[in-house]
């Protein structure tokens, strides 16, 4: 048995990390967990919104990951056959943010900074080829079990972290249910260095288009775009030589070039809405997609994972120093879960909803209620405090 002093945290992906940096920037000793030998180069999420940019900065590294970035101060919900349907203005959102924009730019990025900032801490350490297994818990301790290269390991420390994925073994041991939905359909998400503003004219940074026999979203992050379809049932399980002719022709009825697209990138992912029965068992915690998965439409996900980090690195530290009870750690796993359900989930499952209705009259209704919400300054607003994630924020913080 390895005594760790201090809080494990099982994954190193951003979520994790981003736990480790704010209980080790407030003197609290953390050990990392993570699988790969590696940080792992994800393809999953590119957006940061701006209460995320507000959190980041705190740690230190907002402004080094905007220098990395794209800036999309406007939002663009687009009809495939008509064109812009309504656009949205970030800026409206001046007063509210010093972060007025979504920053488009890879996860990987931020992983890069936060994993530089704690090395850079003495009380912090970062434990690569190590897979937490299993968990169990003692009255003052919790036992984390960890494949290692060295074979099965078990650390014991104070309390800890699940931020391992979607999968996560830390909520399996847990006996934590993960109630929601799979949608029958699958998602393509792909990577392209094709240059669509020179078809596609005031083209934005973020688009939705939407359509009823087959909708996109064209994501601009620094040199290439990320584009995600629906993945039709016959094409779920495609690979290989299979999938790139799948791509190519969902390519070509964007835009029919005639020649193959450059696509750096491509595969197909399962697609939840799902959210952990409860984010605390004992001295185990829950953050990111070990508590909650929703579908990538709007960007909230890998934010919501971090809201979740800082959320909890903050009232953990608070209870570690002994400056509250373990009562804090009950309303860390109450707010960020109630904010999962009726925000996060949500509006993400509103957003598949609109963008792939397939019913003439519903989608001239729905298109008809987003000009008329473009239109109008105040709604506007209100829209843009929502699509932000600022409103979610607010709606535990009591502004």
């Amino acid at each position: 048995m390895n005594s760790v002093e201090g809080v494990l945290v099982a994954g190193g992906g951003v979520v994790g990390l981003t736990a480790a940096l704010s209980l080790a920037q407030r003197g609290v000793p953390v050990t990392v967990f993570e699988a790969e030998s590696e940080l792992v180069k994800e393809y999953r999420a590119s957006t940061f919104h701006p209460p995320t940019l507000e959190m980041l900065d705190d740690l230190g590294v907002a402004e080094e990951l905007i220098s990395k970035g794209l800036v999309a101060d406007r939002v663009q919900y687009r009809d495939r056959t008509e064109g812009m349907i309504a656009e949205f203005d970030l800026g409206l959102l001046k007063n509210d943010t010093p972060y007025p924009f979504r920053l488009q730019v890879e996860q990987y990025a931020l992983a890069l900074l936060l994993l530089e900032k704690l090395q850079q801490l003495p009380n912090a350490e970062v434990l690569f080829t190590h897979r937490v297994t299993d968990v169990s818990q003692e009255n003052d301790s919790v036992i984390a079990t960890a494949e290692t290269a060295h074979g099965v390991q078990q650390y014991q420390g104070s309390y800890l972290v699940g931020a391992d994925g979607g999968q996560s073994a830390v909520r399996h041991a847990l006996d934590i249910g993960f109630e929601g939905l799979t949608y029958p359909e699958r998602y393509l998400v792909t990577f392209t260095t094709f240059d669509f503003d020179a078809h596609m004219p005031d083209l934005t940074h973020v688009n939705y288009v939407s359509d009823p026999e087959e909708w996109f979203v064209l994501l601009r992050s620094p040199g290439l775009w990320r584009v995600l379809f629906p993945a039709r049932p016959e094409d779920a399980e495609a690979t290989g030589e299979a999938l790139d002719k799948i791509a190519q022709a969902r390519y070509q009825r964007v835009i029919a070039t005639g020649v193959p697209y450059p696509i750096l990138y491509r595969a197909i992912y399962t697609v939840h809405q799902r959210i952990a029965s409860t984010y605390r068992k004992g001295r185990a915690l829950l953050a990111g997609d070990a508590a909650h998965l929703n579908n990538p439409l709007g960007g909230m996900g890998l934010n919501g994972g971090i809201h979740d980090a800082v959320n909890l690195g903050g009232k953990l530290a608070k209870v570690w120093h002994g400056e509250a009870g373990e009562e804090m750690l009950d309303a860390y796993a109450e707010e960020r879960r109630k904010i999962a359900a009726e925000h996060v989930l949500a509006h993400t499952h509103q957003n598949h909803s609109n963008i792939s209705q397939t019913d003439r009259e519903s989608r001239k209704r729905q298109q008809d209620e987003m000009k008329k919400t473009a239109a109008d300054p105040e709604l506007a607003y209100r829209y843009v405090l929502r699509i932000s994630m600022i409103e979610s924020i607010r709606a535990t913080s009591g502004v």
